[in-house]
């Protein structure tokens, strides 16, 4: 069974014979659904239900010539409301399974964001999807979790806050040259490395991790589309699934400046979220592109 289906709130699907009970119900009465032809008379089908607001299953599958449905995969959802991003995406099918990744080079981060594709059907077409590029996409984040747990926020001041934008935007310009080839400009963040590692190994011999550290997101296991994330809250709420009873919280989280949803089963959160408050945790990243 899925890992993340307990994020949000199937954690009593244990076996095959209650998977296929939430999937008639998904295709009985989908809340989106793409069929697309693939030639030699078969079909591309993607299946969606909200389950509760914007957080749900998809299934993924094909008819055959008969008319038969094939099941692919499926994946438990949490649709992001918030553009997170605006750069280019390299979609890419995975090698073990028919569904795909999105990859994008964030500025904000220096490094390249991958994320589940969940809108496959929007650019699936005469049967393959390899290597296509989306030019200057809107990128929808969101996030599934099932380890995470609150954490205080860090206050600042006008003049803080101020300084940090402009060194996140010093930083973004530096690392765009530096991508160009300019040298000065691979230097000058070379430099800026070393002196952040610096001012941390000496702040941390008297200040805890978390108040020098605002916000962070790291690849974490073998799965390129997890990661370890501290963010600040920005919204939050607690939902019920309607079918299990199970109580989760909807989250809206600000990573470095990138906002995005996130969903976790309150079984699986340590503390009650609060507005400035941090998560902290690990997450499944998805995405829609448009």
């Amino acid at each position: 069974m899925h890992s993340y289906l307990r994020a949000i709130g199937f954690s009593n699907v244990k076996n095959r014979a209650d998977l296929q009970k939430i999937v008639g119900i998904i295709m009985e009465n989908p809340s989106e659904q793409h069929i697309v032809e693939l030639g030699n008379k078969i079909r591309f089908a993607e299946f969606k239900k909200d389950f509760m607001k914007d957080v749900g299953i998809g299934v993924v599958g094909e008819y055959d010539e008969k008319g038969f449905f094939y099941l692919g995969h499926y994946f438990p959802y949490c649709k992001g409301s918030y553009i997170s991003t605006k750069e280019d995406v390299s979609i890419n099918k995975r090698v073990d399974t028919d569904a795909y990744t999105g990859m994008c080079d964030d500025l904000r981060f220096g490094v390249s964001m991958i994320f589940y594709l969940k809108n496959i059907g929007d650019f699936l077409g005469n049967g393959s999807m390899l290597q296509v590029v989306a030019k200057g996409g809107c990128v929808y984040l969101s996030a599934l979790s099932i380890e995470g747990k609150i954490i205080l926020g860090i206050t600042q001041n006008e003049m803080q806050i101020q300084k940090s934008r402009e060194e996140r935007a010093l930083r973004k310009k530096l690392i765009t040259e530096a991508k160009c080839g300019n040298q000065e400009a691979i230097d000058s963040l070379t430099i800026e490395d070393i002196d952040t590692y610096a001012r941390v190994s000496r702040r941390i011999h008297s200040e805890d991790l978390y108040s020098i550290v605002d916000t962070s997101l790291i690849p974490y296991g073998s799965e390129s589309d997890n990661y370890s994330v501290l963010a600040t809250i920005l919204e939050w709420k607690a939902i019920q699934n309607p079918i299990t009873g199970e109580e989760l919280y909807t989250m809206t989280l600000c990573c470095n400046e990138m906002v995005f949803n996130l969903c976790i089963n309150q079984k699986d959160l340590q503390g009650i979220p609060m507005v400035g408050a941090r998560f902290k945790g690990n997450i499944w990243m998805q995405g829609d592109v448009l």
